[in-house]
């Protein structure tokens, strides 16, 4: 058992502009006592399972050792001399109660979409719309709107929760379904515009206040790793994402949604084939969230939007890299899903190799219908002390004079000789006190695209990004 840590996370020492935005008062979360062990029963076999042991569903003693586990007390998949595997269907945490996922063990998900199933054949398909119930016509068309596969891991009404160890979660979103051709992958990448992919994610925790992922490793989702809805308090510490670029699309790492407030996400590493990190403010909006510490490879980057009807506020995101990601810091939405969002800090942060460093675009139709009732405004925004290296496209354009873009890029250094384009319109940008070396348009330049430009571009002296970009751990 691995010592109790009550580690300072260390925030404190930033200046007191940048402190954290969690409220809660944040330490390294540590591993209680255990309720129950249980011995794996499979071994693994090439990164995954023997076909004969498919069937073998571990899912009926996981959750009776879960059901049956006393209030703040843990149940631990253990390694059993050779075997080291479990494989399950949809399981459910209990108020209070923690999963560990020992060392050396991987928990795998069954590749059987019955199993996540909320109506039967609604699961594992393509749906061209929503509707009331499943209408299969195929592998991949028919089938309702969203929410209609079970997660992995539900975390329901279940507060004081965690999923802890240093093992893995495996999700299998590559490998062939069960009874079929395809894999829960291909659902994505052979949808058409406007299709819904029906694919379980990996761990969604809702109305379940207090939940920590601490050390653990989850890879593989067939949709997204990570959902946190409707909820005060979720610490991610020390937790390792890890999905292939190419091959996983809509696969998000951690999605922070509709009522997500007091969020810690540190120490952690996370590529994806969907966005990196997701602040998504819903009807119930989005507030007090830390983001610091973390490294992050390719995926979409640091991501708020596309929805922010209900504000996305009091957002600090401090000590990151982002290496190679499609898109470095990004703010998007829209007319049909925008809202208000402010006070937002970047601090001390370094992108490489990224084609869009720095996006905010609150008029873009991919994030929903351009035009609506809906319409989002950016203010109250600080890039301080951003190095970007390897070129890339750097957007600020608002949604129409009226609902802006304000900025304030303050130390922010490119860092090469490196091809970079700039798109402004509608936005309103203030250049220092530190220096600032974007070469964005002159100040009448951008007035032709109704935007302004405070202060001048200025050369600084901009701390390494070298002791940032480190490889991904394996």
């Amino acid at each position: 058992m691995i010592p109790r840590s009550v580690l300072a996370f260390g925030f404190a020492l930033l200046a007191s502009s940048l402190v954290a935005q969690d409220t809660r008062a944040i330490v390294e979360p540590f591993f209680p006592q255990l309720c129950a062990t249980l011995d794996a029963q499979l071994e693994t076999s090439g990164g995954s399972l023997a076909l004969a042991d498919e069937q073998k569903l571990d899912t009926a003693r996981i959750q009776k050792a879960l059901d049956k586990c006393g209030k703040g007390r843990a149940v631990e998949l253990h390694v059993n001399e050779d075997d080291n595997a479990f494989l399950t269907g949809p399981l459910e945490l209990r108020p209070e109660v923690t999963l560990i996922v020992g060392v050396g063990v991987t928990l795998f998900a069954s590749r059987d979409p019955a199993l996540f199933a909320v109506s039967p054949g609604s699961c594992g398909i393509v749906s061209h719309s929503p509707g009331p119930s499943p209408q299969p016509q195929g592998p991949f068309v028919g089938g309702p709107g969203p929410n209609v596969c079970k997660p992995l891991i539900s975390v329901n009404h279940a507060p004081r929760t965690a999923i802890m160890g240093d093992g893995v979660i495996d999700g299998r979103g590559g490998e062939k379904m069960l009874g079929s051709g395809y894999s829960w992958w291909d659902l994505a990448d052979r949808a058409r515009a406007g299709d819904v992919q029906q694919a379980p994610g990996l761990i969604a925790a809702n109305d379940s206040g207090s939940f920590t992922l601490y050390r653990i490793t989850l890879r593989n989702s067939p949709s997204f790793h990570v959902a946190f809805n409707h909820a005060d308090g979720f610490t991610a510490w020390g937790v390792k994402i890890d999905t292939p670029q190419l091959l996983a699309p809509k696969t998000d790492g951690v999605d922070l949604d509709d009522g997500a407030r007091n969020i810690t996400i540190a120490h952690s590493y996370i590529r994806a084939g969907g966005d990196n990190l997701a602040i998504k403010g819903g009807p119930g909006g989005a507030t007090n969230i830390t983001i610091g510490h973390d490294h992050l490879y390719w995926g979409r980057g640091v991501s708020i939007g596309s929805q922010t009807t209900g504000g996305v506020s009091r957002i600090r995101v401090l000590d990151l890299s982002l290496d190679g990601s499609g898109n470095g810091i990004r703010v998007d939405s829209s007319g049909s899903r925008g809202g208000l969002t402010a006070d937002v800090v970047y601090n001390d942060i370094c992108i490489r190799n990224s084609p869009n460093p720095i996006t905010f675009e609150t008029a873009n139709s991919d994030a929903g219908t351009l035009q609506g009732d809906s319409p989002p405004i950016v203010r109250d925004i600080t890039l301080h002390n951003v190095r970007i290296s390897g070129g890339g496209k750097i957007t600020f354009v608002g949604y129409d004079p009226t609902h802006r873009i304000a900025v304030t890029l303050d130390g922010d250094q490119i860092t090469d000789q490196a091809t970079y384009t700039y798109e402004v319109n509608h936005a309103d940008l203030t250049l220092g006190p530190e220096p600032t070396n974007l070469q964005l348009p002159t100040a009448p330049e951008a007035a032709k695209n109704d935007s302004t430009i405070k202060g001048f571009p200025a050369e600084g002296n901009p701390a390494s990004c070298a002791d940032k970009f480190v490889l991904f751990p394996q």
